[in-house]
């Protein structure tokens, strides 16, 4: 399985609101760290603030922080969020399937319970796992000016 962009920069940002405990976060910052759109990082920080693992803060001085301790977020349910709408193959979506096989072939069983361990796997870590050297990926984000 390949995780949609949008997983991955999920992941990402709340890796970097999580190192950063104590301040709030500005999408800029992480947009300017990781060299993604500022735009993108906000529909990001959308969806994870109403899911609940983020935090927003309005105004000048507003940002981003962690609404849960980090040991709390789990990494199977951000992944199963941010995945919601990906198809893993054409049969797995009744509404615009045209396979022709699909009536005699297992491949869609085989690859539904695989995605199915994969979540199990995920499900096993949380954000705080991400984290076990925090001061060297600390060290990675560039200074606030």
């Amino acid at each position: 399985m390949r995780l949609t962009r949008y997983s991955d920069y999920s992941l990402r940002l709340l890796m970097y609101v999580a190192v950063k405990p104590n301040e709030l976060v500005a999408i800029a910052d992480v947009s300017k760290a990781y060299d993604i759109s500022k735009n993108h990082l906000m529909k990001i920080a959308h969806q994870l603030a109403l899911a609940g693992f983020i935090e927003t803060v309005r105004g000048r001085h507003g940002g981003l922080r962690l609404a849960k301790p980090a040991g709390e977020i789990n990494i199977g349910l951000v992944v199963r969020l941010t995945e919601a709408d990906s198809i893993l193959v054409e049969c797995c979506d009744p509404t615009t399937n045209t396979c022709v096989i699909m009536r005699a072939c297992r491949l869609k069983h085989i690859l539904l319970r695989a995605l199915e361990d994969f979540y199990k796997r995920l499900d096993q870590f949380t954000l705080a796992d991400l984290l076990a050297d925090q001061e060297s990926l600390l060290a990675l984000f560039p200074k606030r000016a």
